[in-house]
């Protein structure tokens, strides 16, 4: 990762952060609502004869929503940001504090980003950030 987020312009980014997070899950919501309706009707259909494959439907769509979040994962790697969960959100911004190479963290629901970490501590290393 080349991009390094100061606290400033980390949280300057949070707005957009958090409809392009909330749009993922919207995103994840409706692909597991699917998977889970693809695995009702295999169910039902498994094994009974049939000149269409009434799977057909269902798993395009799981595919074409598949590659939709892929997609829209691929969004923050593309600004040098870390997306370690969707639900809850948990974003990570690649930053430098102190002179050392460390991750602004942000957790959903947090008004702004006011923690960071080691890029091997993980959330449970959080510090507060000296400009916070």
């Amino acid at each position: 990762m080349d991009k390094r987020y100061t606290i400033e312009e980390a949280n300057a980014l949070l707005p957009l952060i958090r409809q392009e997070l909330r749009q993922l899950q919207d995103m994840a919501d409706e692909l597991e609502e699917q998977y889970i309706a693809y695995r009702k009707l295999k169910a039902v259909v498994q094994g009974k004869p049939s000149k269409e494959d009434p799977l057909f439907e269902l798993e395009s769509k799981l595919d074409f929503l598949q590659i939709e979040l892929n997609q829209y994962v691929e969004n923050f790697t593309r600004k040098g940001i870390l997306l370690k969960s969707i639900e809850p959100g948990l974003i990570d911004f690649p930053a430098v504090v102190e002179g050392e190479e460390v991750l602004l963290c942000w957790k959903e629901g947090e008004a702004s980003i006011t923690h960071y970490h080691g890029w091997n501590d993980g959330f449970i290393g959080r510090k507060r950030h000296p400009e916070a």
